[in-house]
């Protein structure tokens, strides 16, 4: 939830089938009917393989969105984990379609996998845990690694209904451990969400709003931004954005950086997307210095805490299992209470500049759960707002801590009206 400057960023095996019981009588035999595996996907067959490297999905299924580039998005994290006493490398991971295997939906490989020369963008998807980054694809043996997962449809008629996974490299071809060999097989089938994605109203008004940290590549916070938490890995994240507010100049502050007051954004109104009731609330954290990230400094480090690292912030119930959270806060500034009911656009506080953030910014998210630790991360699309471009990611990386300089060179000359998308990753956006 901050925004900083990204870094330069076995002797035998056995198969053992489940069976239940489903009627006897006496003399006769147990009629026992074999059940499908836990992770199974209706209709999708995995061939029985020896698999040195396991993956299992981390999070949710996934589920397509449309995105502010006209684009369904289908975004999740894998874990991968090494099971054998010899190193493996993964070379190339495809997603297939599950119903058709030989059809390729995306492929990372090479430098999409592990850059250390790449700071942003489609690369470093391979990270140890719980996010580091890497400089190689070896997995040691029994070791765990990360992998960021996203690609892009033009229509949403095109997502399967169901993802299988394609391995190749090199790691123990056997249960005996002491060969190595190419590693080429498909496992883990992964149904792809039919619920509805969440649509909901701004949570800011007015122009000039950039989407910093957002989906979908994982060179930027939030996407990467998995925890070891509650016995699992977690990215309640995932789709989070830090919306942040220039002038007409593309400033993000004028005159003073050291006072939160120069910063355009900072007051701003914060807007309830929903009618909700509120869960929980923080507040009166005192505001930060800008420039100065706490996780960062030893002394402000330490009064960090689970609880109060989000800031001064807000968690509303909006129905059907989705949940609304802000961060970042005005200390004194939030005009509700838990057990409150609010409706659509009314004022719940004011954007500021409170836990863990070196400036002013909103942290937004959409959560399956109260929990901003538990909760899995929900896409979501906003019901109407003007698309303005796209600032350049290489200007973000180079800024300093105070994010000083200019970031609308890549402003349109007349916005686009939107409807039902998320904006993506540094998107400009006008609110009305």
């Amino acid at each position: 939830m901050t925004i900083r400057r990204v870094p330069v960023l076995f002797v035998s095996m056995a198969v053992v089938v489940a069976f239940v019981a489903t009627g006897c009588s006496a003399g006769s035999e147990p009629v026992r009917t074999a059940q499908p595996p836990a992770d199974s996907v209706p209709g999708v067959t995995v061939p029985d393989a020896f698999t040195a490297i396991t993956v299992a999905p981390i999070g949710d299924p996934p589920l397509p969105f449309r995105g502010s580039d006209g684009r369904y998005h289908v975004v999740y994290d894998l874990q991968l984990t090494n099971a054998t006493k010899a190193p493996a490398t993964l070379e190339r991971i495809e997603v297939v379609d599950g119903l058709h295997p030989k059809k390729i939906i995306a492929s990372f490989s090479g430098t999409a996998l592990v850059d250390t020369t790449c700071s942003f963008g489609d690369c470093n998807r391979l990270r140890s845990l719980p996010a580091g980054y890497l400089d190689t694809a070896t997995i040691p043996a029994q070791e765990s690694r990360v992998l960021f997962i996203d690609f892009a449809l033009d229509s949403l008629a095109q997502a399967p209904k169901a993802l299988l996974h394609h391995l190749y490299g090199t790691g123990a071809a056997s249960p005996a451990f002491g060969q190595s060999g190419p590693i080429d097989y498909l496992t883990t089938p992964l149904a792809i969400s039919t619920e509805t994605v969440p649509v909901i109203a701004p949570p800011l008004r007015g122009d000039n709003w950039i989407a910093l940290n957002g989906c979908c590549e994982p060179g930027f916070p939030h996407r990467s931004s998995v925890m070891s938490v509650n016995g699992k890995l977690n990215n309640s994240q995932r789709f989070a954005i830090d919306w942040k507010r220039t002038n007409d100049q593309g400033e993000f502050y004028s005159g003073d950086k050291t006072s939160n007051k120069s910063y355009v954004d900072y007051g701003s109104e914060i807007l309830a997307v929903a009618d909700a009731t509120v869960v929980s609330v923080l507040d009166g954290m005192e505001a930060n210095a800008p420039g100065v990230l706490p996780a960062s400094d030893p002394a402000l480090a330490a009064k960090l805490t689970v609880e109060n690292v989000d800031g001064n912030h807000v968690v509303l119930d909006l129905g059907s299992g989705v949940y609304a959270m802000y961060a970042h806060m005005i200390s004194g500034s939030l005009t509700v209470k838990a057990g409150d009911k609010v409706t659509e656009g009314q004022v719940i506080g004011k954007l500021g500049n409170t836990g863990n953030a070196n400036a002013s910014h909103l942290h937004f998210q959409l959560m399956d759960g109260p929990s901003l630790l538990e909760a899995d991360s929900l896409p979501y699309e906003l019901k109407g707002f003007h698309y303005d471009g796209q600032v350049d990611p290489q200007s973000i990386a180079d800024a300093d801590s105070y994010l000083s300089g200019t970031f609308l060179q890549g402003k349109l000359s007349k916005s686009e009206s939107r409807t039902r998308e998320l904006p993506l990753n540094l998107a400009i956006v006008d609110f009305p």
